[in-house]
């Protein structure tokens, strides 16, 4: 006489179906010393609501030919999250997050603000998940889903893509060491700034701002690329190298 599912959260409310035979007119239902709600019957079925418990129980069908051999039914906690990462991404989504924590394993969503992701349980103390996209930039509480019931207390932040906009000077020796300053928005999560794939030393002066030194490089106009962690964005010939004086 299988029961499904066997498992399910502390607090109750669990719907259980438990099939067999002759079950039609059950009069009871008990999940261990407690009885259950049941919400519909047939000949070959009892469907019914768990009640609160703990641990293992075992779970038995009463009907006017008697009582059924017991099958066990697993009560598990919430889960507890302990961290999570990374802790940022694009608001676009698409990266992986792992999230640690124990009584992970039967987890079936993880939930960023409004937006749900299916993960991939590695165990009981490890999950991956892929971020959904978020509705707009900031952060947005984590919660996981498990048969033992839903938990939350971390946080994701959602970062959108850098822009930039003219450098300031435009143009510098090819020996380097030209202290640029680069306008653009959502430019505090600076990760790397490169003249023509060259990394470059920076200071992010603000959400709007941040000066870098260039590096050497080779006459001409080169792209710059500025890396966050909500993406990149490239201004493209924006700063010319210029030869220095022969004589």
């Amino acid at each position: 006489m299988p029961i499904s599912p066997n498992q399910g959260s502390t607090a109750g409310g669990t719907t259980v179906t438990i099939t067999g035979t002759n079950l039609a007119g059950a009069t009871a239902v008990r999940f261990g010393a407690k009885s259950a709600t049941i919400t519909a019957n047939t000949p070959t079925s009892v469907t019914s609501v768990s009640p609160s418990g703990v641990g293992t129980v075992p779970v038995t069908v009463t009907t006017p030919g008697g009582t059924s051999n017991p099958l066990s039914f697993f009560y598990i906690g919430p889960p507890f999250k302990s961290g999570l990462s990374p802790v940022s991404g694009v608001t676009a989504g698409g990266n992986t997050v792992t999230i640690t924590g124990i009584g992970l394993a039967t987890a079936t969503s993880v939930a960023f603000g409004a937006n749900t992701a299916t993960p991939t349980v590695v165990n009981d103390g490890v999950l991956t998940v892929v971020v959904p996209a978020g509705a707009a930039e900031g952060s947005v509480g984590v919660s996981v889903t498990t048969a033992g019931g839903s938990s939350n207390g971390l946080s994701y932040t959602y970062v959108d893509a850098p822009t930039l906009g003219t450098p300031a000077p435009a143009s510098g020796p090819a020996s380097g060491g030209t202290a640029v300053t680069i306008p653009g928005t959502d430019l505090t999560t600076t990760e790397s700034v490169t003249f023509d794939g060259v990394l470059a030393p920076f200071s992010v002066l603000s959400d709007a701002a941040l000066v870098a030194v260039t590096p050497p490089g080779t006459v001409g106009a080169v792209d710059i690329v500025v890396t966050t962690t909500g993406g990149s964005a490239t201004a493209t010939g924006a700063f010319t190298y210029v030869a220095g004086p022969g004589i």
